[in-house]
């Protein structure tokens, strides 16, 4: 398929609308009613840092809601209010972040079913407005609902949109796009359905199990193996490595990209020499500015004596997840938590350690004077941020008031 022409026809439809419906002050109180927090501003204004009693919280000075998250929630709320009446669907979370999710469902949008881990199209009728999210949706969806004769409303952050555009060049030179995500997630399956050829690698170990196949060969049958869910249909390892251009999921470590893309590279140019590395290696800068920003702040924020750290997101989020596996490496205690309901009652967390599944932990904040780090994904509102400090407060200093 010519997914470059689908996608430019798609986007000449008169069906099809990624802008707002012209109801943006009106979206913009009531987002900013919903989510921002006063106590946020202040603690910001205040070099990021509150002190109250014994406790003090130490913000990262970059997080939470970024431009492509706000945008896509805003576009979703405008496309409730332009449509009161119709049915509405969005083909995933429009970010991962269970509050605002929530939100969209009391305002009566429908999340397209998942059967059998197949997504059920079947409810969505000719006439019905469908909500892409911000990681964007798969060709194969947009085609769908194109078909269908959908209302197609289309929030794809432009940072994911850039690495599409990366692909395509991959494609239009009959390279292979090696692409740093996880395989399963929304935003790679979406740009992995721009791909001829494609295979996706979790980490720097996954992508040198590749190179080292490039470099010295192996096991034909142990690689597809490995990789026989994150490869296109009829990857050939032997065939499909000779050309290759790097892509990523834009929320993913941003040190780690840069590191596979230069491992490629240097790969590449061992096994071909400089005279081919241009006919033979591509690599564009599609690391997203935010998920960048975010993660130099908890980089900043970790050289800070902190005695554990609080970070806010979905349990999904890929960029949560990264700024949690920035404190452990640091040696630093760290709650995820997806919510601020996860604290409490009394002194204990529900939280999920990286790699693991939810656990309840007593007690855990200590006795006499801490330092929490706090920080957030770019799909967590500062009003979530707000509450769980407060939480914090009522645990450590109960009886001392927080400002705002």
């Amino acid at each position: 398929m010519d997914t470059k022409a689908f996608k430019r026809s798609l986007h000449h439809s008169p069906n099809y609308h990624r802008k707002g419906f012209g109801h943006e002050a009106e979206t913009s109180r009531t987002m900013s009613a919903e989510y921002e927090s006063n106590l946020i501003a202040q603690i910001r204004e205040s070099g990021y840092r509150l002190q109250v009693g014994e406790l003090t919280i130490r913000l990262a000075e970059a997080f939470g809601f970024c431009w492509g998250v706000e945008r896509a929630v805003a576009i979703a709320y405008e496309t409730r209010q332009h449509f009161p009446n119709e049915r509405i669907w969005i083909t995933n979370e429009i970010i991962h972040n269970p509050g605002v999710n929530q939100r969209l469902r009391d305002m009566e949008v429908g999340f397209i079913p998942v059967i059998n881990d197949r997504k059920d199209f079947s409810v969505v009728d000719s006439g019905d407005v469908a909500i892409l999210p911000a990681f964007g949706a798969s060709v194969p969806e947009m085609q769908l609902l194109k078909d269908k004769g959908c209302t197609i409303v289309d929030t794809t952050c432009p940072w994911v949109s850039k690495v599409w555009n990366s692909v395509e060049k991959h494609k239009k030179r009959r390279f292979t796009s090696i692409v740093h995500g996880k395989y399963a997630h929304e935003e790679t399956v979406a740009t992995s359905s721009f791909a001829d050829k494609y295979l996706v690698v979790l980490n720097l170990d996954e992508a040198r199990y590749v190179t080292d196949y490039i470099l010295q060969g192996g096991n034909r049958d142990d690689f597809l193996a490995k990789f026989a869910v994150a490869s296109s249909s009829g990857f050939d390892p032997d065939r499909d490595l000779e050309r290759v251009g790097i892509a990523n999921q834009t929320t993913m470590l941003k040190s780690e990209t840069a590191q596979i893309g230069k491992l490629f590279e240097r790969t590449m140019l061992s096994k071909y020499g400089p005279q081919e590395l241009d006919d033979r290696f591509m690599s564009f800068n599609t690391i997203c500015d935010a998920t960048q920003e975010r993660q130099d702040a908890m980089l900043d924020l970790v050289e800070a004596d902190l005695d554990l750290m609080l970070v806010i997101g979905g349990f999904n989020s890929s960029n949560t997840t990264h700024l949690q596996e920035i404190a452990i490496e640091r040696g630093i205690p760290s709650y995820h938590i997806d919510a601020p309901e996860r604290i409490g009652p009394g002194n204990r967390i529900e939280h999920k350690p990286l790699g693991r599944d939810l656990i309840v932990t007593d007690n855990w904040l200590p006795d006499g004077t801490l330092v929490v780090g706090v920080t957030s994904g770019a799909s967590t509102p500062d009003r979530a941020v707000e509450i769980s400090i407060r939480k914090l407060l009522d645990i450590k200093a109960p009886s001392v008031p927080a400002a705002g």
